[in-house]
C-alpha cells in the first residue's frame, strides 16, 4: 500500500519540553504542564493532535472558499 504522509512529528526532550515540528522546521515548543498535557494527548490521533497544538489545522472556510468565483475553474 501507499505511505502515510507525516507532515508533523515531535520530539520530547530531558528537560521535559516538547519540541513539535512541521515538514522539519520546528512550529511550537511546549514546556511544563502544557508539554505533560500535550504527551498524553498525542497517544489519540498524533498528527491532529500536533496540527491543532500548532494552530495549523483546516478552519472549516475550504467548502466556501471552492464555491467561490474566483475558484470555480
Amino acid at each position: 500500500m501507499g505511505r502515510v504522509a507525516r507532515s508533523f512529528d515531535y520530539v520530547e526532550r530531558a528537560d521535559g519540553s516538547v519540541v513539535i515540528s512541521h515538514h522539519g522546521r520546528p512550529a511550537g515548543t511546549l514546556r511544563g504542564d502544557r508539554a505533560a498535557q500535550f504527551l498524553a494527548e498525542v497517544r489519540e490521533d498524533p498528527q491532529l493532535v500536533m496540527a491543532r497544538w500548532t494552530g495549523n489545522y483546516r478552519r472549516g472556510n475550504e467548502r466556501a472558499a471552492r464555491q467561490h468565483p474566483r475558484n470555480r475553474g
